[in-house]
């Protein structure tokens, strides 16, 4: 009798928990900022950035969609890269990695001219 009302306990609170978790306060995460994302997914989204630099070849685009993770994008791509090396990507994606990083390096970013006030 003991262990059925423990066994009772056990999923009464954990049914309770899902119900609270899902139901009466569910995480909304919802159009989140590349900044919060983990490492992992930082380095796969500069992949995914390096991979449509290799398509459209424009890398001031690349550069303005890496800084959406905070900081210079040659470090963004820096950290990529050495996450791929450290975790095995494929040596596709690694080449796509270090061809981004080296053209960012070389890269000199446009400097908008400054508005002025008069005509």
């Amino acid at each position: 009798m003991r262990y059925l009302l423990f066994a009772l306990a056990i999923a009464l609170g954990v049914a309770a928990g899902l119900f609270y978790g899902w139901v009466v306060s569910p995480v909304l995460l919802v159009d989140t900022a590349p900044n919060t994302l983990r490492v992992d997914y930082r380095a796969d989204y500069v992949l995914m950035v390096a991979e449509v630099y290799q398509s459209e070849g424009d890398l001031e685009l690349a550069a303005r969609r890496l800084a959406l993770l905070g900081g210079q994008p040659q470090e963004a791509a820096r950290q990529a890269a050495e996450f791929g090396l450290q975790n095995g990507y494929a040596p596709r994606d690694l080449a796509a990695l270090q061809d981004l990083l080296a053209a960012l390096q070389r890269w000199t970013p446009a400097v908008a001219p400054a508005a002025t006030d008069a005509p």
